[in-house]
């Protein structure tokens, strides 16, 4: 029975799933590019930085998960416009182990919650102890502080770690016993900022203190902006881990289409040159 030209052109694979999966990795492909940019930029700019004083070096994070996302996507489009299945079954198995080890990590956040307190107190001390040490750091610190109106880790007493700050005699500093500009408590009507408000604040006591500075530390802060905003939080959340989704389910689609097509041209090759089994 001779073939039609439908026949001859039928293919399991869908250009739709295809190419859908290939603008995808496309997507991110570029985002990695930019954050390993970004990261190779800050470092060769920066060489040193004290934020590396934050856990981990934000500069190095930027390139690590970029070269991660960049050879993630890199076997996307290439395993998609290809139709590779190794390369499509490479990017689904690291993405599921990537959604699963965050998965994980979100279950061991909430139930070890106050081993993660303790390691954001150790961050934002050792923070405190380089202030002057970074211009990204100290400004990255200002922000915090003004953002949430805190002062410190715990308290504005937390300022004393610094060498700066340190409120001991044999500190020769000028800003002993002081605190940040942006502790202090400021009105809407000032046009300029005293940057010498918080100065020898340390030596007030806590009521005293709290008349010109914000006296509470940014460790609670921080977790009762947590507590009041879980709704955005677990929006995050979600945002993040729907793209890892929609690539899983694409891709295990387009292998499942492939082994098809693959399973349908060694039928007709069998038949086409034995006709009679």
């Amino acid at each position: 029975m001779p073939k039609t030209k439908s026949d001859e052109e039928f293919t399991f694979v869908s250009p739709v799933v295809k190419y859908l999966l290939f603008l995808f990795n496309m997507i991110f492909w570029i985002i990695a590019l930019i954050l390993i940019s970004i990261g190779v930029y800050s470092r060769t700019v920066k060489h040193e930085t004290a934020l590396a004083c934050l856990t981990v070096d934000p500069a190095l994070l930027l390139m690590i998960v970029g070269i991660i996302m960049f050879f993630i996507t890199f076997c996307g489009c290439v395993g998609s416009l290809r139709e590779n299945i190794c390369l499509l079954q490479t990017f689904c198995i690291i993405l599921t182990i990537i959604f699963l080890l965050q998965l994980v990590a979100g279950v061991l956040g909430f139930f070890f919650s106050d081993k993660a307190r303790g390691k954001v107190t150790d961050m934002i001390d050792n923070a405190i102890e380089h202030y002057r040490d970074d211009i990204d750091l100290q400004n990255f610190i200002d922000y915090g502080q003004k953002q949430f109106n805190c002062c410190g880790g715990i308290s504005y007493m937390d300022w004393s770690q610094n060498m700066y700050f340190n409120c001991s005699k044999e500190n020769p500093s000028r800003e002993r016993c002081s605190v940040p500009f942006s502790c202090c408590l400021l009105s809407n009507e000032e046009n300029v900022i005293n940057t010498m408000c918080g100065h020898r604040m340390q030596q007030l006591e806590y009521l005293e203190a709290s008349a010109f500075i914000n006296t509470n530390g940014c460790i609670d802060k921080l977790v009762n902006w947590i507590h009041s905003n879980l709704f955005l939080l677990g929006g995050i959340a979600l945002g993040l881990a729907i793209p890892q989704l929609v690539g899983i389910l694409l891709s295990q689609i387009l292998i499942n289409q492939i082994q098809d097509q693959i399973k349908l041209q060694n039928y007709s090759q069998q038949h086409r040159s034995d006709p009679w089994s």
